[in-house]
């Protein structure tokens, strides 16, 4: 069978919807609960960097509670997009594809930023307040391939809102709102504004009653059918971390003592 001839029999098929109804209208309202919960916490600490810095030494539990509710919220923003880009599609199908490869490629930047973030606190955690804000300075602004999708951060929220108002799937209210989500500061180390905290407020604003509405628009999961995979997720879960923490115990002090040697072996030649 060649690939048209499976391009003509996909097309002959039930549609199939990508998450899926309960992922996608799931993700509408607990993406959007993490991510302001994340942007709230951080909100008594200065903005800028070296201030992010001292806070996470002062307050370690709290930083990173804020900073990993913002990254899992963030995380599942992805399936939330796709939900809402279904929904634009049936009427306005170029507005829902460009604002929703625009806001899934933001994503991805800030997941990249989320990671840099973690390995910043380390840093503190590792080497001191000191030579992790000198560290964090000198690389400060350095050239990275996410920072091309910096744009895209910022249009594709305003895409989708244009699309969502246009295919009214939205309220002019509801696509105000989601729009402003493009003033959600982007980059490494970014504290909380009032802006951060309007941007996240009107992404609840115009998301969580499209999850209602999408959770409801059908059956119910069965109950046994919904503890299984509950059960099987959470299982995954904790298998994944307990295997990367093993790994890192008895992986890390072998590398890192082949590390020394070769840096010794380097400085004596």
């Amino acid at each position: 069978m060649n690939e048209v001839e499976v391009i003509k029999r996909s097309r002959g098929r039930a549609e199939i919807w990508f998450p899926g109804r309960w992922a996608g209208g799931g993700a509408l309202i607990l993406g959007l609960s993490l991510l302001l919960a994340g942007v709230a916490l951080r909100s008594p600490f200065h903005f800028f960097f070296p201030q992010r810095l001292e806070a996470f030494r002062d307050h370690p539990a709290l930083m990173t509670a804020s900073y990993s509710l913002f990254a899992a919220g963030n995380l599942l923003l992805w399936p939330a997009v796709l939900t809402l880009v279904r929904l634009i599609g049936g009427v306005r199908p170029y507005w829902a594809m460009w604002g929703g490869i625009f806001a899934i490629c933001g994503l991805f930047a800030r997941t990249f930023h989320a990671g840099v973030d973690h390995l910043a606190f380390q840093l503190v955690r590792d080497q001191g307040l000191d030579s992790a804000v000198k560290a964090v300075s000198e690389a400060y602004g350095a050239f990275h391939l996410f920072s091309i999708f910096n744009l895209a951060i910022l249009l594709g929220w305003i895409v989708l809102a244009a699309g969502a108002y246009l295919s009214r799937t939205m309220n002019r209210l509801q696509s105000i709102a989601l729009g402003l989500m493009a003033a959600l500061p982007l980059g490494v180390l970014k504290g909380t504004t009032p802006s951060s905290l309007i941007a996240a407020a009107g992404l609840c604003l115009a998301l969580m009653p499209l999850g209602l509405q999408v959770l409801r628009d059908g059956p119910p999961p069965r109950l046994r059918t919904a503890a299984a995979w509950f059960l099987l997720i959470a299982a995954a879960g904790a298998s994944f971390t307990s295997s990367a923490r093993r790994g890192k115990g008895r992986g890390y002090s072998a590398s890192l003592r082949r590390s020394r040697r070769s840096l010794r072996t380097s400085a004596a030649r």
